[in-house]
């Protein structure tokens, strides 16, 4: 029996923290402290509390040789993985050949540290490690990421700042060619679920211009084709809701968009045309909105027919200014995607 010399003061703070400590386990030798003053046998205590008589003598002990700093302290016996002295080399591996599977990445391991681990312990290993595993995004092959960046800092930021300050209108063209045809999507289902195809290739276009502060989307729609013609009739309809105003509209260098017809247009209509670098997609606004619509009305849905397949992308897109406003807000920040070189998987 461990004999021990308990003061009036610690005696509150065992009655207090037995109850009410942050950490389960110092609850717990709180109260076994606690049921040692009340003069119970050590059997007695180790019933009550939910431990072993050993545990009781072990709580004990370290009162009596630290107080209560000795009973406050946690220590967990934490394995170390023998795959944290490998750390630093495997995170410069896995960074230049980032692995497909976990599966993959066993293999790997084992090839460069002689170590054998399960598919789970390898899991929680690169979590550990700060690897995620995250869908390899796509960014065009010609894309000049150097080019992007200049674009953006001379002239596409500066031109933004102003729209922000009410000074300009800026906005960002494109055109989408919604074709008739399943978009393939994810669901939570407990069995595989199949939408049927429809017949034909039918398509419904949409020329659109976002102003890239408020989100307002001005459209031309049809179902034949964009030509040069379509921008034509855009510029004048932003010149005309928008007149003495200052306009700048962002577009990619599709030849439809770029002709003299369109140029002579924009200069009588005091426009300004801003012309992204090729191949840049991810400077160009409307492009989110576009992905925004086929996740909305497109993906997993079936239309039996094109009038319903169309209405619904137009319903959609009347939606941007009140239904979808929330959710679009948040997504049509003007944060811009940046590449790096290392982003770019080596062969």
């Amino acid at each position: 029996m461990i004999k021990i010399d308990i003061t009036e003061k610690d005696r509150k703070i065992f009655k207090y923290e037995r109850k009410y400590h942050i950490h389960p386990r110092v609850r717990q030798k709180m109260n076994v402290l606690w049921l040692k003053i009340r003069k119970m046998s050590h059997e007695k205590i180790a019933e009550i509390a939910g431990v072993s008589k050993n545990t009781v003598t072990t709580y004990l002990r370290q009162y009596k040789e630290g107080g209560l700093e000795k009973l406050r302290e946690i220590r967990f016996n934490k394995p170390v993985s023998g795959l944290t002295q490998h750390i630093s080399t495997l995170e410069a591996y896995f960074r230049e050949h980032p692995p497909a599977s976990a599966r993959e990445a066993m293999g790997r391991i084992e090839e460069l540290t002689g170590l054998k681990r399960s598919e789970t312990q390898i899991r929680k290993f690169l979590i550990s490690s700060g690897l995620k595993r995250r869908k390899v995004g796509m960014v065009p092959a010609k894309a000049d990421i150097e080019k992007q960046e200049i674009f953006k800092k001379q002239q596409l930021e500066p031109r933004l700042k102003e729209a922000v300050q009410g000074k300009r209108k800026i906005f960002f063209t494109d055109a989408s060619h919604f074709v008739l045809a399943p978009f393939l999507g994810y669901l939570w289902s407990l069995t595989r679920i199949f939408i049927k195809a429809p017949a034909g290739r039918k398509r419904f276009n949409v020329l659109g211009a976002l102003d890239a502060v408020t989100h307002e989307l001005i459209t031309i729609t049809n179902d034949t084709y964009i030509n040069a013609l379509c921008v034509c009739e855009l510029l004048k309809k932003i010149a005309e809701q928008y007149p003495g105003m200052l306009i700048t509209l962002v577009s990619d260098n599709a030849k439809y968009q770029k002709c003299k017809i369109v140029w002579d247009l924009a200069a009588s209509l005091n426009i300004e045309l801003l012309y992204l670098p090729a191949y840049s997609p991810n400077l160009n606004l409307i492009e989110r909105l576009w992905k925004f619509v086929k996740k909305k009305c497109l993906y997993s849905k079936y239309y039996s027919d094109f009038t319903l397949f169309r209405s619904a992308i137009t319903e959609c897109l009347n939606k941007t200014h009140t239904d979808h406003k929330k959710e679009l807000d948040s997504l049509l920040s003007l944060n811009f995607q940046s590449f790096k070189k290392s982003q770019f998987m080596s062969f």
